[in-house]
């Protein structure tokens, strides 16, 4: 991956949120001896409630912009100094402005919810949309404090039929390098349903061949990046179930959860896959979705 001159972006409101994706982000940045930028869309204030009065000529909102901001890098910097952080308030909404970003960056880095998202929502709609629709790979916070601070040396790929030789597996393995840990390569495969759904399904003959089929694919999908990176501790994993349901078991103890996203050329809307929208809003580790092109 020639992106090591390209910024690590982290998006900025203030939220308990955003500054746990600042955390990590930091941590992260100093992993790939990347610098930190954080960026703030300035229109974010229009369509929240709750702003604070302060006593000024200038509008509330660049006040609110620069306090967050300057927080944010304070926070950064007392984090690791040795990582150069910077940042920028974006004129425009927190979608477009991370997405702007994100066209010259490593990586986009987003909280799970922001400070104007209802409480108990799984997932904000920055993030989501942000996800859905960013050229660059874009990680969400989720899970608990440990796997956040990448307490369970393991990084978990989910190899789906559009992953072989992938951008995803790719960025796995970087990742699995940087942080001198383990790759958990991961391929569900399902067993046919039944001809008569009234029989308990039973395992057979043709249960081995799917199986089979998942592991020589995986290994595969693999080849390349293993072969590149003989260093990587990576255990391949064959399971029957449902992809997300599979992937979700996997995040548990896990730092870091990778999933494609295929980009459909002239494809507008969010482009997610089932298994990516479920581990954006149900992962118990961060998640990081990277586009790969039809």
């Amino acid at each position: 991956m020639v992106t090591m001159d390209l910024p690590l972006v982290v998006g900025v409101d203030g939220s308990d949120s955003s500054l746990e994706a600042v955390d990590w982000a930091v941590d992260e940045a100093a992993r790939h001896g990347l610098p930190l930028r954080l960026v703030y869309g300035s229109l974010w204030e229009r369509y929240e409630g709750g702003r604070p009065s302060f006593r000024s000529d200038r509008p509330a909102e660049v006040l609110m912009a620069e306090h967050i901001t300057a927080s944010c890098t304070q926070r950064a910097r007392l984090r690791n100094p040795e990582v150069k952080v910077s940042s920028e308030v974006l004129p425009d909404d927190a979608v477009a402005a991370l997405l702007h970003a994100g066209r010259e960056a490593f990586a986009l880095v987003t909280g799970s919810r922001g400070r104007s998202e209802i409480a108990g929502m799984l997932l904000g709609s920055v993030s989501l949309t942000v996800a859905a629709r960013a050229g660059c790979p874009v990680v969400v916070m989720r899970g608990g404090e440990r796997n956040r601070q990448g307490s369970f040396g393991r990084v978990v790929v989910g190899v789906g039929d559009s992953t072989q030789g992938s951008t995803a597996v790719r960025f796995a393995f970087h990742e699995a390098v940087a942080r001198g840990c383990g790759l958990d390569a991961v391929r569900a495969w399902r067993r046919p349903a039944p001809e008569h759904p009234e029989r308990t399904p039973v395992a057979d003959d043709s249960d081995r061949t799917h199986e089979e089929r998942a592991s020589a694919f995986l290994t595969d999908a693999l080849g390349e990046q293993t072969r590149s990176h003989p260093e990587v501790d990576v255990h391949r994993h064959v399971v029957e179930g449902p992809a997300h349901k599979v992937l979700l078991d996997a995040s548990a103890d896990a730092d870091l959860m990778v999933v494609g996203a295929l980009r459909r050329h002239g494809h507008f809307g969010l482009q997610l896959g089932r298994t990516a929208h479920a581990l954006l809003h149900h992962s118990a580790c961060p998640v990081a979705v990277v586009p790969q092109r039809a």
